[in-house]
């Protein structure tokens, strides 16, 4: 008996998608964190050299 409810678990695969769509989630989300950690304090810069060209106060290189 314990042994048919084992195989029959192990062959019922409707978790899978969301455990799939989960992965992916997390995959997508460190991509994110770990784009925004490398090139974070360069976009940051770059609006804040926009936001000075509107202004007409530009740091100067």
């Amino acid at each position: 008996m314990q042994k048919n409810v084992v195989l029959q678990m192990l062959k019922d695969d409707s978790g899978a998608t969301a455990i799939e769509y989960g992965l992916i989630v997390a995959l997508v989300s460190m991509a994110a964190i770990t784009a925004y950690s490398a090139l974070g304090g360069s976009i940051s810069q770059f609006f804040t050299d926009v936001s000075g060209i509107l202004d007409g106060t530009a740091r100067q290189n």
